[in-house]
């Protein structure tokens, strides 16, 4: 097989303009319990409501990324449309791998952005949603974090860092030239609901345009 081409079948089969969103999540040991169980259900909570809306589940794209383990990142599944999307259950277990976990979010990006040109695909300018309670735990994460940051300034990708009461926000600062915001408590079912009706409304925006976000009511912007 080495040398062929497989055709992306979702993308022969709709050619609709796609946002491109990774989910980067923590699933690291301190995460266990409550916090954990809270996530999951907001990723179901995701799920249905991109569903429902007859646009975005036919032009949002969703990858999961997950870090925990032993240094461990994990790409959960391929690209999949929102109208075939499966929330994952992400379990919680080791470290915090951060950088690495940003740097992979950055590259299947990239190659994503090749397949939509390759299939003559529109998209709309592609979101990372970086989910944590905790700091990075990888040697050369403040080199990811200044990829990340080059990468906002070259408008290849929009960044979303978001942590809990408990993660380090000096070093959430450092991925995304966006302040990090806080979330209340464990509101991730409010945080998942807005992430929905943001990707709704950034899946019916045209190419290269400005997406008016819905006002966030799960968590305070971090100084």
């Amino acid at each position: 097989m080495s040398g062929l081409t497989i055709p992306d079948v979702v993308l022969t089969d709709n050619t609709s303009q796609r946002l491109p969103c990774v989910l980067v999540l923590d699933g690291s040991g301190s995460m266990a319990g409550e916090p954990i169980e809270q996530l999951n259900a907001g990723l179901k909570i995701l799920e249905e409501e991109l569903k429902n809306d007859d646009t975005a589940a036919q032009r949002v794209q969703l990858l999961v990324v997950r870090f925990g383990g032993n240094d461990e990142v994990e790409t959960i599944g391929d690209w999949s449309d929102a109208l075939d999307f499966s929330a994952p259950t992400i379990e919680a277990n080791g470290l915090t791998p951060l950088g690495t976990a940003m740097q992979t979010a950055l590259e299947k990006i990239e190659a994503q952005k090749e397949n939509y040109r390759a299939h003559d695909i529109p998209y709309n300018r592609p979101w990372i949603f970086l989910i944590t309670d905790g700091e990075p735990t990888d040697l050369d994460w403040e080199e990811a974090a200044s990829n990340c940051r080059r990468a906002e300034d070259d408008n290849k990708v929009v960044i979303f860092a978001i942590g809990t009461e408990e993660a380090e926000f000096d070093a959430l600062k450092q991925f995304s030239n966006r302040s990090p915001v806080k979330l209340d408590g464990l509101k991730f079912k409010e945080l998942f609901l807005w992430l929905s009706r943001s990707a709704s409304s950034g899946s019916k925006a045209s190419q290269d345009s400005e997406v008016q976000l819905p006002a966030v009511d799960w968590g305070t912007v971090s100084t």
